[in-house]
């Protein structure tokens, strides 16, 4: 169940970006919003511990501010990987990142 969840949670933060974020636009219909949240938290489960392990250098001498940059780094590989998510420019990626960051930190304060 919290699996299902985590992926319709995913999916919700990639629509609240796209709506959010110039630069960040999805085509399709809500099944397809459910793939993308889980390509995203599968990218988020396998790829971003190894980059953030290997960027542990570079947050610590920015005290943490590098993880945006990851946050965007794997918002761009979901783009990648799914046709109907478009990412126009890093900086729509940083703020995109930024987004889903911030709703991810509001469902966790919120207990779900």
């Amino acid at each position: 169940m919290r699996l299902i969840l985590q992926v319709l949670l995913n999916g919700v933060a990639l629509w609240l970006a796209a709506r959010i974020v110039p630069g960040i636009e999805w085509t399709g219909d809500w099944i397809y919003l459910l793939l993308a949240g889980l390509v995203f938290g599968l990218i988020n489960l396998i790829v971003k511990p190894i980059v953030t392990f290997f960027s542990l250098p570079l947050i610590v001498l920015t005290l943490g501010l590098f993880f945006l940059v990851i946050n965007a780094l794997m918002l761009y590989l979901a783009a990648y990987f799914l046709d109907g998510l478009t990412v126009s420019g890093f900086l729509a990626a940083l703020l995109g990142g930024l987004v889903i960051a911030l709703f991810n930190w509001a469902v966790r304060a919120f207990g779900a």
